[in-house]
């Protein structure tokens, strides 16, 4: 019999690690944690969790991902995506664990106007795209060929706060609701995301990846869609640009990830996000 090899996760109680764990658990001995059981910012702690449970794999998905909030209060998103990282590699390079990070669109400028490929020069904007663009860098320079780098966009999952929720938790109060039109970027399920890292894993790619459902949006194109998907009325949503709608962040205006290295390699692409939403969109309702 096969013993399965071991993986911890990182950001295990949130939308992505809860589909990672959900996915994973299958194929792998998944021990997954959220930031109440272990404070990637402390660095013993850290290395206590790594030691005592040796996996052959860690998949770091625990990050402060509240942008505006990391604008207001840059030591925690320093201290959570740059720092934290850190030690999470660290420890992965001493126990010879391999590593796959998640990471983020937020780290190009979106002054492009096609989809960024991997090889593209990051440039973030905010505060949280520099800590997770410092968080690659990390990775890249501790574990190096051990390490795979997956940037992601726009991400939502059941049992998250995410976009979609917060679309349908507005849809129910039937008020106007004013959306962003003027940024561009790739919805991503993270039943999909899941997949594709899961993919990833088993053939052993390192380097960094691109990974989000096809085709892009507007977070109002979004919006409507998720209404009209959801019957509720979408003359409700009110297009505005970023700077009528104000944010204490600064956001790219597009920042749509390039999937040509998964097709050169391949690997499986994800659905439209159109599709991607439906489906979740039907669990949801059946939840």
């Amino acid at each position: 019999m096969m013993v399965k090899k071991k993986l911890m996760i990182t950001g295990g109680k949130g939308q992505l690690g809860k589909e990672l764990e959900k996915q994973l658990s299958i194929s792998y001995n998944v021990y997954a944690y959220g930031k109440d059981e272990l404070d990637i910012t402390v660095p013993q702690k850290v290395e206590e969790r790594v030691q005592e449970i040796d996996p052959d794999i860690i998949i770091h998905a625990a990050a402060y991902t509240a942008v505006d909030h990391c604008e207001l209060d840059r030591l925690t998103a320093f201290r959570i995506n740059a720092v934290g990282t850190m030690n999470i590699a660290l420890a992965a390079k001493r126990h010879q664990t391999r590593l796959i990070y998640i990471s983020s669109d937020y780290v190009f400028n979106g002054k492009k106007s096609v989809p960024y490929t991997e090889k593209d020069e990051t440039d973030p904007l905010n505060i949280y795209g520099v800590s997770k663009c410092l968080g690659e860098e990390t990775c890249q320079s501790v574990i190096r060929k051990n390490c795979t780098i997956v940037r992601t966009s726009w991400v939502f999952g059941h049992g998250g706060n995410n976009f979609v929720n917060t679309m349908l938790r507005l849809g129910k109060k039937q008020i106007p609701i004013k959306v962003v039109n003027d940024q561009m970027g790739s919805p991503t399920y993270t039943a999909d995301l899941v997949s594709v890292i899961r993919t990833l894993i088993e053939l052993g790619k390192s380097g960094i990846y691109h990974v989000t459902n096809s085709e892009s949006c507007t977070w109002f194109e979004f919006a409507k869609y998720i209404f009209n998907e959801s019957g509720y009325d979408s003359k409700l949503l009110v297009p505005v640009s970023t700077k009528e709608f104000g944010s204490s962040a600064p956001r790219p205006h597009y920042s749509v990830l390039s999937k040509d290295k998964l097709l050169r390699e391949g690997l499986p692409l994800p659905r439209s996000w159109q599709d991607a939403v439906s489906e979740y969109l039907r669990k949801e309702f059946i939840r």
